[in-house]
């Protein structure tokens, strides 16, 4: 039980940040712009944080910096996506080069430095005695509480409000949604901005609380796992939630086999989570081949107003 605890907060501590990214992306692609930036805003976020906590030593400074700078960013591609009509795959590759090489650029002088203390953990007294969920809850970071409660109101947000339903509209079909007086360009930049948000502090978490320590491409390929994961949990904040921890138990369970004096070499073991999630992936897909993708209709396709199609 002792052994199942630790791979339990491991893959917490591992798929909180996926979780973040996730649900960013959720927020992103249901006002139906395509979100292929989120490994170059997770890095962005990542040193960020690492650079405002190193000259200022204040975790809350460092995260509203992530914000500010994640709704930068966020903004320049709603700017591409909804008011110019660019590309959204071209420009979601685009944020992800240009945030891998912004973000190794601004690193570079703080690479390798170590990071305590930077985001508090909250101690529950009261959940210590409750067996195995005592050892795994009642020490946990803000981060981590704060994507439970994200995870819990985006899905009341989405499926049990007035605004979540316009949102929805919105995503499948926009030139209706105008029609009936919804402001399309205002939910798509708000919801670009604001899942923006949400996947740079990702970042910040990856960096702030699991690996706290900056290096160069530091994601590992993160961000496109969470585009996988939207798929995997069909833009559904609840599934995401799975998805996010099922990713963080196969990244723990190879880490504990080489803890164990496994001889099976670290770079395979690496691997385990990326490929189990393809697997799975390519398994959906064929299973679900005639059945409804449950992705926005209009996700990927730029709205001009009156347009005639």
């Amino acid at each position: 039980m002792d052994a199942l605890t630790q791979i339990m907060v491991s893959a917490i501590s591992s798929g909180t940040p996926l979780l973040l990214a996730v649900l960013g992306g959720i927020l992103i692609e249901r006002s139906g712009i395509m979100q292929l930036g989120a490994e170059g805003l997770m890095l962005m976020g990542a040193v960020t944080s690492c650079l405002v906590f190193i000259h200022t030593g204040n975790g809350l400074l460092a995260v509203l910096c992530v914000l500010a700078v994640s709704g930068v960013l966020g903004m320049l591609h709603g700017f591409l996506c909804v008011t110019l009509h660019a590309n959204q795959v071209v420009c979601g590759l685009a944020m992800t080069i240009f945030g891998a090489g912004l973000s190794a650029y601004l690193g570079k002088p703080v690479s390798g430095q170590p990071l305590v203390g930077a985001v508090p953990k909250l101690h529950l007294a009261w959940l210590e005695p409750v067996p195995v969920i005592g050892n795994i809850f009642a020490h946990m970071d803000l981060f981590t509480w704060l994507s439970f409660v994200l995870v819990v109101a985006m899905h009341l947000f989405i499926h049990r409000t007035s605004w979540g339903l316009h949102l929805r509209a919105v995503g499948d079909n926009p030139a209706t949604a105008d029609v009936m007086g919804i402001p399309v360009v205002a939910i798509r930049y708000g919801c670009i901005i604001i899942g923006s948000m949400l996947i740079g502090i990702g970042g910040a978490d990856l960096l702030l609380v699991y690996t706290p320590t900056w290096n160069e491409g530091m994601t590992s390929g993160r961000g496109w796992i969470a585009v996988a994961l939207i798929i995997f949990a069909r833009w559904n904040p609840i599934r995401a939630l799975a998805c996010a921890y099922f990713f963080g138990v196969l990244d723990s369970l190879g880490f504990r086999v080489q803890l164990i004096g496994s001889h099976i070499p670290s770079y395979f073991l690496k691997m385990i989570p990326y490929i189990v999630t393809i697997l799975v992936l390519m398994f959906l897909g064929w299973r679900n081949k005639n059945k409804p993708s449950g992705a926005p209709e209009a996700l990927g396709v730029p709205y001009i107003r009156e347009q005639r199609f």
